[in-house]
């Protein structure tokens, strides 16, 4: 997962090299081209100290693509970064960083045990008392070969492995696909763990509601461009809102059609369904007036506004 670089030349880091103290990955037009394919087009990003980032795409997005140039897994084709004041490229922080790539490609021959001590050699030293919490906390047997692991337990592997050494930063590529939902909620809690402990995380996924629940800020891809960089509660503020009127009879949608705020009004039988954009007042208003038995709002999600930033970008 961390080949060997010696004696190739690093990528050439952002001449930035100690930014503002506060900024942990710096993108200042970021670019990655396959021939006439653009992965990866001029992403000007900054990841902030002690935050949880989500980094949000669907497959095919250029997340990956990003990463692999933050490690000098590949070179840019254009524009420059940093890692931690440096080049990813550069062994000493890697040392200070943990990483879960999305594809794992462990030694099938080698035992969780053995790329513990692999790894721990790599970075110099462990503490092996926290090695052993993690292995519980996953319910991971470090001693049988990995070829022998199911996809899950892989990946619970790829987990240890990249948190044993209390990194300063964490960059996962969708570090809980395989993982069952008990594990991922004790992924969650480990997250939160590191956070307070002053980690900063870097988050790629396109499971949402995961990103929702951890994420302090968002950046949304879309074939390699950066549509948005937002904080999630601003994101959440700006979200649909969808709301059931159930009335005591027949009912009809026009005294909200031209309501502001209102995307969309329609009826069926005694019930008024709305999605409602911003400032529900005037919706409040409208139905103070109509024999309303009952309101039913649906929980919003970052799903919906993601899916919003979609559908409206060109």
């Amino acid at each position: 997962m961390v080949p060997d670089h010696q004696g190739r030349e690093a990528a050439r880091p952002h001449p930035h090299q100690r930014g503002a103290v506060d900024s942990v990955i710096e993108m200042r037009g970021l670019s990655k081209r396959f021939g006439d394919l653009v992965a990866v087009d001029a992403l000007d990003l900054d990841v902030h100290r002690g935050e949880v980032f989500g980094y949000l795409g669907p497959n095919g997005s250029g997340k990956s693509t990003t990463i692999r140039m933050l490690f000098d897994f590949i070179r840019p084709s254009a524009g420059t970064y940093t890692v931690l004041g440096g080049s990813g490229a550069d062994p000493a922080i890697r040392r200070r960083v943990g990483y879960i790539p999305g594809e794992l490609r462990f030694d099938p021959r080698y035992t969780t045990a053995d790329l513990i001590a692999f790894y721990g050699r790599l970075r110099g030293s462990v503490d092996t008392t926290y090695v052993d919490e993690l292995l519980e906390r996953f319910d991971l047997d470090p001693v049988r070969p990995i070829g022998q692991l199911s996809t899950g337990n892989r990946r619970k592997t790829a987990i240890v492995q990249a948190f044993m050494h209390r990194p300063e930063l964490l960059i996962l590529d969708e570090p809980t696909a395989g993982l069952d939902p008990l594990l991922q909620h004790e992924f969650h809690q480990l997250i939160g763990d590191v956070k307070r402990a002053g980690a900063t995380v870097f988050l790629s996924s396109h499971v949402l509601p995961e990103v929702e629940a951890l994420a302090d800020r968002v950046a949304i891809l879309r074939t390699g461009r950066l549509v948005t960089v937002a904080a999630v509660d601003e994101l959440a503020r700006h979200a649909r809102q969808h709301i059931d009127l159930h009335l005591a009879g027949d009912a009809s949608a026009e005294p909200f059609e031209n309501l502001p705020g209102v995307v969309r009004a329609t009826a069926s039988g005694a019930v008024i369904r709305l999605v409602v954009e911003g400032n529900v007042d005037a919706v409040l208003k409208a139905a103070a007036t109509l024999p309303v038995r009952r309101i039913v709002t649906h929980e919003t999600d970052l799903e919906d506004v993601f899916l919003d930033f979609y559908r409206d970008q060109p």
